[in-house]
């Protein structure tokens, strides 16, 4: 069993989070709000899943939130039609991949599946 606090993917979940949430402010597109208020709202969830998932690592379900929040970031920009801003669709697509792969590595190096279901 992990302690808590000690997981670097969960870190990597909460670094991810906070550099999703400044990209309207590096890349100046505080001004369009389906994009900056995409990047506000999948950063902080992100970091939120990240805190959640390092202070309770035997949880498994919230690697899931973590997967669940990547695949809604990743779909953002198809969804809320702002793919022709490139800098900040690509910043979604490829924080969402990456959220996915986080916290996909946990569930899967921990045997989060069988446990899920309730299998040993």
């Amino acid at each position: 069993m992990t302690e808590t606090w000690k997981r670097w993917q969960d870190w990597a979940t909460v670094v991810l989070g906070v550099l999703l949430f400044i990209t309207p402010f590096i890349f100046g597109a505080t001004g369009m709000a389906a994009v900056a208020w995409t990047a506000y709202v999948g950063g902080l969830l992100l970091v939120i899943a990240g805190l959640w998932s390092l202070s309770a690592p035997s949880m498994h379900f919230t690697e899931y939130s973590e997967i669940v929040i990547g695949v809604l970031v990743f779909v953002a920009p198809f969804v809320l039609g702002f793919t022709g801003i490139t800098y900040m669709a690509w910043s979604d697509w490829i924080a969402g991949i990456l959220a996915v792969l986080l916290g996909g590595s946990v569930v899967f190096s921990q045997g989060g599946m069988q446990q899920l279901a309730g299998q040993r």
